[in-house]
């Protein structure tokens, strides 16, 4: 491999300077970075945050500088938003670098989504099945014992606990444990870091 290429590589990887090296280490380091990422998964998930300005002109580069390169940043209804496609070996090692990373940027992380609180058209959405059939799963229609709402009860738009419900879905073999395990680490750093879902 030549030490173009190489060099090529790194700064690609790192984003950061320039780096040139022997050959021989440099066929070592790609080595071992490649086993690195061939053990992690990548974890898709939203950090909500504020504190800082949106119209300045460093806002995208404080977060870029800070470890926040895996992220697309927006800033809407009043919130920063960073949706991160991040590797890590666990879900709970990606949520907990991006926190640091944001807040390293000088941010103040609000709450992490998907949000832990659901309606029928979210839960449709994220196990993949119509919004008739939830309405059919919370009304007793297709098996016995579904989790009742916890928030907007007495509303036409009640809300259910997205761990809770991901949990009952997944012992009928309609969702994978992984979903379950992402829904659990959400609900339980929203809880831990902020005081609960919304």
């Amino acid at each position: 491999m030549r030490i173009e290429t190489v060099a090529k590589w790194v700064y690609s990887v790192r984003r950061k300077a320039l780096v040139i090296m022997p050959d021989k280490f440099a066929e070592l380091l790609i080595d071992a970075l490649m086993e690195r990422r061939l053990t992690m998964t990548c974890y898709e998930f939203s950090l909500i945050a504020s504190g800082l300005n949106p119209a300045a002109d460093d806002f995208e580069q404080r977060f870029f500088d800070a470890g926040c390169d895996d992220a697309t940043i927006s800033f809407q209804k009043g919130h920063i938003i960073l949706d991160f496609a991040r590797a890590a070996a666990t879900f709970d090692d990606a949520i907990e670098t991006a926190i640091a990373n944001v807040v390293a940027a000088g941010a103040t992380v609000d709450r992490i989504e998907p949000d832990p609180l659901v309606s029928l058209s979210d839960m449709a959405t994220r196990t993949g099945m119509s919004r008739a059939a939830m309405t059919q799963y919370a009304k007793g229609q297709r098996g016995r014992g579904f989790p009742p709402p916890i928030a907007r009860v007495t509303t036409d738009s009640p809300l259910w606990d997205w761990a809770t419900v991901a949990n009952w879905f997944c012992r009928k073999h309609k969702l994978p444990p992984d979903a379950v395990a992402a829904a659990e680490t959400v609900k339980r750093v929203n809880a831990r870091f902020f005081g609960g879902g919304r």
